[in-house]
């Protein structure tokens, strides 16, 4: 059975550390982001580079 985690991503070191721990240890990483309205592009396109890295 394929191992599986969902990350919720804020584009952060916190988030994106837990994203490659979770790649490293053999899981498919579902990552999920939220633009809520605020004036955070630049962590939502962070959180974009993790995710396809």
């Amino acid at each position: 059975m394929e191992k599986k985690a969902i990350v919720l991503s804020s584009g952060g070191i916190d988030s994106t550390t837990a994203m490659a721990i979770a790649k490293d240890e053999g899981y498919r990483i579902y990552s999920l982001s939220f633009d809520y309205g605020q004036r955070h592009g630049v962590e939502l396109q962070a959180a974009a580079r993790g995710a396809a890295a």
